[in-house]
């Protein structure tokens, strides 16, 4: 059995985590501000506070393992990392693929990283990438030989706070004409939060260490692969109408964000990532079925929830995109 502390935990991919935790007989701690779903896992300790202003509550605990799964800035990265240099045995930071500084190709974990403009910047929103990579400096630095940067990719599935992958789920399941971006043969990247917070145990329990990209499928997934899925995990009768990439950036459709998972040719590499080191390290995946029909159920069961996340595409927008795409001649 592995004590292990949770900074964060409670949301998305840190509540599988902890799932997977307690279900593997570990002794969990979560450190957190208390904000998200703070009834849940009554048999963890819970200890309530703000990364920046409160790790000092952590102060003379020992753990076998940290997993931080809420660092964006290095001064607060900084804080909890020095803290418990001396009094961890592992520290698991969860970075992101948006590390690297290329995107137009698949990128391996030794690939050329983002730099920050000015060093001294904060703003996430801006330089995400970046920020992420001077987080995952300071957790080596001070965790030379005993840290894990794990850089996901898309995490998907059941609690997803955003609307990217499961605007699809959705969508599709609605049925009707539905318009997808560029050809079906664009390649396409994912991971279930389900399977990432299984393998972040494993990595624990294995006493691992290195950096370690985090995305699947396990074979190549194209965006119409993508889309039958959906619509056979739905049982829906939608229809697909791909639409030129360049018809759609004219009419200023705004990839990733208004029409998730489609990103322009020089940004495809951000769905090529190359995952070999975590395969070999025991990363498994679901089937994408599994993880379509867990998100719509999740969504059906909290209409509420989905409501307020809405940020894609509205039908509307969609319906007059087509109209106008059929026009054309020819």
């Amino acid at each position: 059995m592995a004590t292990i502390l949770f900074i964060g935990g409670s949301q998305f991919v840190g509540y599988y985590a902890v799932q997977s935790a307690l279900s593997g007989g570990h002794a969990v701690t979560l450190f957190n501000r208390g904000k998200t779903d703070p009834g849940a896992f009554p048999a963890a300790e819970h200890i309530i506070g703000d990364r920046l202003e409160d790790i000092e509550r952590l102060r003379g605990r020992h753990f076998d393992a940290v997993i931080d799964t809420c660092g964006y800035i290095p001064r607060a990265v900084r804080k909890s990392a020095e803290l418990l240099k001396d009094h961890a045995g592992q520290y698991l930071f969860i970075s992101s693929v948006s590390v690297y500084a290329d995107m137009a190709d698949g990128n391996d974990e030794t690939s050329p990283l983002s730099t920050l403009p000015d060093p001294a910047t904060e703003d996430v929103s801006a330089h995400y990438g970046g920020l992420k990579v001077a987080c995952e400096t300071v957790v080596q630095e001070l965790f030379p030989d005993k840290s894990v940067i794990v850089r996901p990719g898309l995490i998907v599935g059941p609690r997803d706070p955003t609307d990217r992958f499961d605007y699809w789920v959705e969508r599709i399941a609605e049925g009707g004409e539905v318009l997808a971006p560029a050809t079906p043969d664009r390649a396409v990247q994912a991971i279930d939060a389900r399977d990432l917070g299984e393998w972040l145990i494993h990595l624990v329990e294995t006493q691992a260490s290195g950096v370690y990209n985090a995305v699947g499928p396990l074979k190549p997934l194209t965006m119409g692969d993508f889309l039958a899925t959906c619509k056979s995990a739905s049982a829906s009768d939608a229809t697909i109408t791909w639409v030129d990439e360049s018809w759609l950036l004219e009419h200023k459709v705004e990839p990733w964000s208004e029409l998730p998972l489609w990103v322009p040719p020089d940004m495809i590499g951000l769905l090529q990532t190359k995952i070999d080191r975590a395969v070999a390290a025991g990363l498994t995946f679901r089937p994408l079925a599994e993880t379509v029909q867990g998100s719509l159920a999740w969504m059906r069961a909290n209409p509420d929830k989905v409501s307020r996340r809405r940020s894609a595409m509205k039908r509307e927008r969609e319906a007059e995109l087509l109209r106008e795409w059929h026009t054309i001649p020819g």
